[in-house]
């Protein structure tokens, strides 16, 4: 297979595990008649017909600059056509066939009706936190910032000293107060608000720069963020998309049903019954981000010139800059909602992966709205089990979608926590929320596929090989000990499960000996 060349062919079948173990060189084979060439090509529909939503409802989209100006009075006359309703309130309830879909729905299993609002999460409110009072001045948040930063900077300190502990020092001593400290980072975050609690999102999952307990506590993070009241989300929505929100929405519902560090969830019903969800940002976001990344970048600074908090090793100002990158483009819904679009096309042949629809007329740089697409989120085990789901077939679908976004389209999701990531009711994989995406250049996802081929075949030479031009492996005069550890890796973690320590074991005892040697 000529690997450099073939990446818009590559695709991934249904078992991860056993297709990949039957790749061959792909044929391209053309059926020669009357001295032409025929090539034949299966054509999908790829967009939804004008007027006709994926799951085959009728569809009338309108600008809610229209809205405003038109403003039709409510009334609740019903239609009738052979004695059967047809509209209530202009909306269409006549059930169409269903057309060939950008997103696959969920055959004869589409629920009829929102869940009952009882049975969505009651989430706390931020007005008891300083950051959501719109008074709140930038000096007082300084103090606050830097009150926080010196005394993390004190606890770490203190929990690293030996003399520190009275009685004596110890392991579980020192695990311990850990514990308290990292319960003490998350009451923090929350009170510094949006800012940090992004950051604290972000640093659940590096393990490689926190300690294992910070990590822990910071993950729940992800689904415990207080949401800001209905009235200011309402007055957002309506400043955002320029009309009254009855004249938008036939239907608003005031409790969201999730609170994210940067805005809120609220479901809804355009005047045509289409069910949606409002993803509101949280006000007065971009002042707030503002100050906190000033003092932020002299945070990391001090950081990196800090030999205790590994300043030499560790690129606190890189890691910075990144994070506000992230941060920024975060908040241009915009932005998010071009990238849900892309993601979709990417996706759009496979049948078991869902990404929600964008409604733009209803969409905003701070307001975006979405397809309504609810699921189970992916962690809930008990609950997958209790419907049936096939927790394997789930994984391997997981990982398959993540090798066509790394290996074939080179567009990523970037932000995979289990917020962001539910089972629908054909165990389909959905994925939510697109601030936060990757992408690999062509260059880079060639080496990556040479790097997958050469992990496959077991091929150690070539895995280094891969490793120098992806330049995450510096070259040396001798490479025959770095060759012995990844053939080692090849010959033997690859045939055991993750949960078989015996084998960390060995590596340990191998790098030993290289050191040895």
């Amino acid at each position: 297979m000529d690997r450099g060349r073939t990446l818009n062919c590559l695709s991934f079948s249904s078992s991860i595990l056993n297709q990949f173990v039957k790749f061959e060189r792909p044929k391209c084979i053309i059926p020669m008649a009357n001295k032409s060439s025929r090539l034949k090509v299966e054509m999908q529909q790829t967009e939804s017909p004008s007027g006709v939503r994926p799951n085959g409802q009728a569809v009338k989209m309108v600008p809610a600059s229209d809205i405003a100006k038109r403003r039709p009075p409510y009334t609740s006359k019903v239609e009738k056509v052979n004695g059967v309703k047809q509209v209530v309130n202009g909306a269409s309830i006549i059930r169409r066939d269903a057309k060939p879909a950008l997103v696959r729905s969920p055959s004869g299993r589409i629920p009829t009706e929102l869940p009952p609002i009882e049975e969505l999460k009651v989430l706390p409110s931020d007005e008891t936190f300083s950051w959501a009072n719109e008074n709140y001045s930038s000096w007082q948040r300084t103090v606050d910032v830097w009150s926080f930063a010196i005394s993390l900077r004190v606890r770490i300190l203190l929990d690293n000293e030996k003399w520190a502990y009275p009685g004596g020092f110890t392991d579980e001593k020192q695990k311990k107060r850990r514990k308290k400290t990292a319960s003490w980072l998350r009451e923090c975050v929350l009170q510094l608000g949006p800012t940090f609690i992004k950051l604290g999102q972000l640093s659940s999952t590096r393990s490689d720069l926190f300690p294992c307990e910070f990590v822990d506590e910071l993950a729940k993070l992800q689904d415990r963020v207080p949401a800001f009241s209905p009235e200011k989300a309402r007055r957002f929505v309506e400043t955002e998309l320029g009309a009254p929100i009855k004249d938008i929405f036939k239907e608003f519902e005031d409790r969201p049903i999730a609170a994210a560090s940067l805005g809120q969830v609220h479901r809804a019903m355009l005047h045509n019954g289409e069910k949606v969800v409002v993803k509101v940002q949280r006000p007065g976001l971009k002042k707030l981000f503002d100050i906190d990344l000033r003092n932020l970048k002299l945070i990391a600074e001090y950081f990196q010139s800090s030999e205790t908090l590994g300043g030499p090793t560790r690129d606190w100002v890189g890691i910075y800059e990144e994070c506000a990158t992230i941060l920024y483009q975060e908040i241009d819904y915009i932005n998010e909602g071009k990238n849900a679009d892309r993601f979709r096309r990417d996706f759009r042949n496979v049948k078991w992966v869902r990404v929600p629809m964008v409604y733009w007329d209803y969409t905003a740089t701070k307001v975006l709205t979405l397809e309504y697409v609810p699921g189970v989120k992916i962690n809930q085990l008990e609950e997958l089990d209790a419907r049936g789901y096939n927790r394997s077939r789930i994984s391997s679908h997981a990982i398959e979608a993540y090798l066509i976004q790394i290996l074939k389209t080179g567009f990523f999701h970037a932000d995979p926590h289990p917020g962001n990531l539910a089972i629908d009711l054909d165990e389909a994989l959905i994925y939510y929320d697109f601030g936060m995406m990757g992408e690999i250049k062509n260059f880079t996802r060639e080496r990556l596929l040479e790097l997958f081929y050469a992990v496959y075949e077991k091929d150690a030479k070539k895995v280094i090989k891969c490793l120098i031009d992806l330049e995450a492996l510096q070259p040396t005069g001798d490479m025959s000990p770095v060759r012995r550890s990844v053939q080692f890796f090849l010959d033997n973690l690859l045939n055991q499960r993750p949960d078989q320590q015996s084998t960390f074991s060995a590596i340990g005892e191998v790098r030993e000996c290289e050191h040895a040697h």
